[in-house]
């Protein structure tokens, strides 16, 4: 349950980020080739991850195991990103995301 906290905690924290095109997520878009006109989007899915694993919190499980692949699966669509265009300085946070997101589907 902790991880799984964690990971709605991390998940909001950096969609909020994105919503308000901090500048370390400008960088990394940048870094990444992903247009700034993603950033709703990307930050969109990351809420809704984090609105779904509370879900499987609060009683509903099948929500939050689906909100859980849904975040491992970006997750290796933001590791894929990095690798691509080599943006290995960078790549230790959609990895630790990508962690976390498939540490909630292991109670």
């Amino acid at each position: 349950m902790i991880i799984t906290i964690l990971a709605i905690a991390a998940n909001a924290g950096v969609a909020a980020a994105d919503f308000a095109r901090a500048k370390f997520v400008l960088a990394n878009s940048s870094a990444v080739h992903v247009d700034p006109s993603w950033l709703p989007l990307l930050g969109g899915l990351k809420a809704a991850g984090a609105a779904g694993l509370l879900l499987g919190l609060l009683g509903v499980p099948f929500i939050g195991e689906a909100a859980a692949i849904g975040l491992v699966l970006f997750f290796t669509g933001a590791t894929v990103v990095h690798v691509r265009a080599r943006a290995f300085r960078t790549i230790a946070g959609p990895l630790a995301f990508l962690a976390l997101a498939a540490l909630t589907l292991f109670p």
